[in-house]
């Protein structure tokens, strides 16, 4: 049986402002962890789990991102890429602009987060899930950073990044499904940032959840990228080849 294509948008576009004189030269998806760009790890994983159509939305020296990895072709993958231009568009504005390369449905990773988890999963509960937007949370109880969702009965009942509120016991994993027609709900012109559509569609009863229990790493900060390095060195994972055509 032929397996089902999936398709997943990488945000990449941050400066990556946490990770100081790291960040002064190159876009955070090319950090260097366990001797390889943060990038490479992230592609790996995906391909190793079944995700071989890939769209890149990229900002801050994102031509260097594209110039490494090419399309892909010869790490067995498809990379398509989008660029804000001039002007960062934040998440959610970058997501608008490349429309045109988007599926009907799609999952949306964030460009600093490594999980290792079922992808093809989430995707296949997408169409049950009665709303337009399905995001996967994790039961953090404030352990990798600050909570951020109140969750129950298959929703996200509500999204704040902003105010703790009772019940937030849990956190944005860094992974979503999403269906194309929301993006007619992004504004168009100007920076937007997805968090805003998703608080939204939590207090609209629009955005399903999906509950992962193995723990997120991410590279947003100095002490997540030693994390990941650290998990990627005991896992003896390191590159097998440059992706590049």
């Amino acid at each position: 049986m032929k397996s089902e294509k999936i398709q997943c948008v990488i945000l990449a576009g941050g400066r990556g402002t946490r990770l100081g004189e790291l960040t002064a030269d190159r876009p955070k998806a090319m950090v260097l962890v366990a001797g390889k760009p943060f990038l490479y790890h992230q592609l790996q994983l995906l391909r190793d789990r079944g995700i071989g159509d890939i769209v890149i939305c990229a900002g801050y020296l994102g031509d260097r991102i594209e110039e490494h990895f090419g399309t892909g072709r010869s790490f067995g993958m498809k990379i398509r890429y989008s660029h804000d231009g001039s002007a960062p568009l934040g998440t959610g504005g970058a997501l608008k602009k490349a429309g045109n390369l988007l599926e009907d449905v799609f999952l949306v990773l964030y460009g600093d987060s490594y999980l290792e988890f079922d992808y093809r999963e989430v995707h296949r509960r997408f169409p049950g899930c009665g709303a337009p937007a399905l995001m996967t949370v994790f039961r953090n109880r404030g352990r990798f950073g600050r909570d951020n969702v109140v969750f129950g009965n298959g929703r996200v009942e509500v999204f704040d990044k902003q105010i703790a509120l009772p019940g937030m016991e849990w956190i944005d994993y860094g992974l979503s499904v999403l269906s194309k027609e929301l993006l007619a709900e992004i504004p168009s012109g100007g920076r937007y940032n997805l968090a805003d559509l998703y608080n939204r569609l939590a207090a609209e009863g629009r955005l399903a959840g999906y509950e992962v229990t193995e723990r997120f790493y991410e590279i947003g900060s100095i002490e997540g990228l030693r994390e990941l390095e650290a998990h990627l060195r005991d896992k003896g994972i390191k590159g097998e080849h440059e992706l590049r055509e």
